[in-house]
């Protein structure tokens, strides 16, 4: 971008130095009036028409730097928005991992709660039993 601006500093510079150059070589050349005038008419007119190559030249450069711009600024878009959505992908990964584990875990804590139930279940079934059976024998 710097290059750049001097770039444009550099030719305008040339542009506006070969303008007076000539200005003042047409001034100090022994001349008539009417060939003087003349020359600063072409002069003039090979001004006008470097100035405007000029302009055709910068505006052709703002035209692709624009399009740059926006060619990379729709690829750090896209990036931007890929990265997102794998990002997401992932996180719900883990999220499905995770309640699937959480799950697991509470199908094995309900079987060994159901397997322990049914153990005192039996345990007191038999005390009963027993105190039953003691006291139909006294």
């Amino acid at each position: 971008m710097e290059d750049n601006k001097s770039a444009k500093g550099f030719l305008l510079g040339m542009l506006a130095g070969g303008v007076i150059g000539s200005v003042i070589a047409l001034l100090y050349a022994p001349k008539s009036g009417k060939e003087l005038r003349a020359d600063i008419k072409h002069k003039k007119d090979e001004f006008i028409d470097d100035t405007s190559e000029f302009m055709d030249i910068a505006k052709e450069k703002a035209t692709n730097l624009i399009n740059e711009g926006k060619k990379r600024s729709e690829k750090l878009i896209s990036d931007a928005k890929e990265k997102a959505n794998t990002l997401i992908t992932d996180a719900n990964k883990i999220l499905t991992d995770a309640k699937e584990k959480a799950s697991d875990s509470i199908s094995t804590a309900k079987e060994k709660v159901s397997v322990e139930a049914s153990r005192i279940k039996d345990a007191f079934n038999a005390g009963v039993e027993s105190y039953k059976d003691e006291k139909n024998k006294s």
